[in-house]
């Protein structure tokens, strides 16, 4: 291999930019990033919807290189969070390659061949990093197309739309829909909220920040970063923890929901943990509001006058928007890959996606993997973990640098990694209850079965030992 390898990214929000910036940072400079939209940003240039935010503090949901020191407040918006990646891309000199869709690539013995909508590129490093959570899921409900009026998920909200005075239901109340939700009932005449299993929601403490704030930001981000270490212990099982968090959980609910029929609605009935934990000081006190009708029957199908329930009852809407989530367990669905021996990392993963410390998987040569299977966090910032992946991806490049013509995770390193993480994860709260996390055979792929202080460990030094290295 030439001395400086050519790494091609795929994707422009933080995982892909943090990639790039860490490989510039030690001086490899062929590396491209390419993106299909118009813009960077990942999840922060496609969700728009009001009150889109961070549910991570800022101080430390930001590089840690890179800190900002003008978060305007504690939880920021979207659109200060897409400004900070920007700004820190344009710092770094990473300007990815715009309006370039990615369909698919294929190892050909020592490189990848890209194929894309500008025409195929080739490069010695292939690093796919269009996150967990960028294919909106719509539910699979009869009708779905029927709807009379304007109709649109959370991740593609259609700011067209006037929805002042208007009847909107709402499918869903995962962490979309308790951000924009307050919103929607401060403006529309009526609004019904469909609810499949209610989240456990925690008070968010929010606040301005002022000029003292902004001195003790290291500070602040050590702070959380222990906090979420302490709640990820809950999830893998402390009782004192989970028992803790679950009761100012059971606190708030009380203060907000003085209705004791609503409040038993909106009662979880499964371990704290299970699905994703929420925070929020309006969503509940909206749900308490006049014109707000919290519905937990089950949706038969969607008719063009709105959703019709289980129970024959029609509600009748002008609006429909879907705060359903994402496919976050098909990672890289829409591309099209093949490794070393022609098979397909769909036919690779027809048991659950999988890769040895998420990054790698056997038989895909100098194929790195940011925000992969089994890194995701129940508590704590993927930032974080980003940062770990991108120095990782970055000692593997300079390996290649080094001489070596491709590096492959042996198969018995991934298999072992791979039992461990699942036998780890059937302790924990993930597995007891449907959710996200899982696939529809019940195994969880998407989160990281340990503290992050571990995974900064076991991702600190890329061990040559656990690949074939061809020279």
């Amino acid at each position: 291999m030439a001395s400086e390898p050519s790494v091609l990214i795929i994707g422009a929000g933080f995982g892909g930019i943090g990639a790039a910036i860490e490989l510039r940072r030690a001086g490899h400079t062929d590396v491209t990033v390419v993106e299909r939209a118009d813009t960077l940003g990942g999840v922060w240039r496609d969700n728009t919807y009001p009150g889109a935010g961070c549910d991570v503090p800022s101080p430390y949901y930001s590089f840690s290189y890179e800190p900002n020191p003008a978060w305007p407040m504690r939880y920021s918006l979207g659109p200060d969070i897409k400004a900070y990646l920007a700004r820190t891309a344009a710092k770094y000199g990473v300007t990815p390659r715009y309006g370039v869709t990615v369909t698919g690539a294929e190892f050909t013995g020592d490189r990848w061949r890209v194929s894309t909508s500008d025409g195929p590129i080739d490069a010695d490093v292939l690093v796919p990093a269009v996150g967990q959570l960028s294919e909106p899921a719509l539910p699979a409900l009869p009708g779905l197309d029927s709807f009379a009026g304007p109709a649109f998920h959370s991740a593609r909200w259609d700011h067209s739309v006037p929805l002042a005075g208007r009847r909107v239901a709402v499918v869903g109340t995962g962490a979309s829909a308790i951000q924009f939700v307050p919103h929607l009932q401060r403006e529309v005449a009526a609004l019904t909220v469909f609810q499949r299993t209610p989240p456990y929601v925690l008070p968010k403490p929010d606040r301005e920040y002022r000029r003292w704030h902004r001195r003790v930001f290291p500070v602040e981000r050590a702070l959380f970063w222990t906090v979420g270490e302490l709640a990820t212990l809950g999830i893998l099982g402390n009782r004192v923890v989970t028992r803790l968090v679950a009761a100012l959980a059971r606190r708030q609910l009380r203060r907000q929901v003085p209705d004791p029929a609503l409040r038993a609605a909106l009662t979880p009935d499964y371990r704290i943990g299970c699905k994703r934990v929420l925070f929020a000081n309006d969503y509940y006190p909206a749900l308490a509001g006049r014109n707000v009708t919290v519905s937990t029957v089950d949706i038969e199908e969607i008719v063009p006058a709105g959703v019709r329930t289980v129970d024959g009852v029609v509600h009748e809407a002008d609006v429909l928007v879907y705060g359903t989530g994402f496919r976050a367990t098909r990672f890289l669905a829409p591309l099209d890959l093949r490794g070393a021996h022609g098979s397909t990392l769909a036919e690779t993963w027809a048991d659950g996606p999988t890769a040895y410390l998420g990054m790698t998987v056997p038989g895909f040569p100098n194929m790195f993997l940011m925000y992969g299977p089994n890194t995701n966090l129940g508590a704590g910032s993927i930032v974080y973990m980003l940062e770990r992946q991108a120095r990782y991806l970055r000692q593997a490049v300079t390996l290649l640098a080094s001489g070596v013509s491709t590096v492959d995770v042996r198969p018995e390193v991934a298999a072992r990694y791979d039992a461990e993480v699942q036998h780890r994860l059937t302790d924990t709260a993930w597995t007891t209850c449907r959710s996200w996390y899982r696939t529809e055979n019940g195994r969880v792929s998407t989160n990281w079965p340990g503290l992050v202080s571990e995974y900064h460990r076991r991702t600190k030094v890329l061990s040559r030992q656990d690949f074939l290295v061809s020279p």
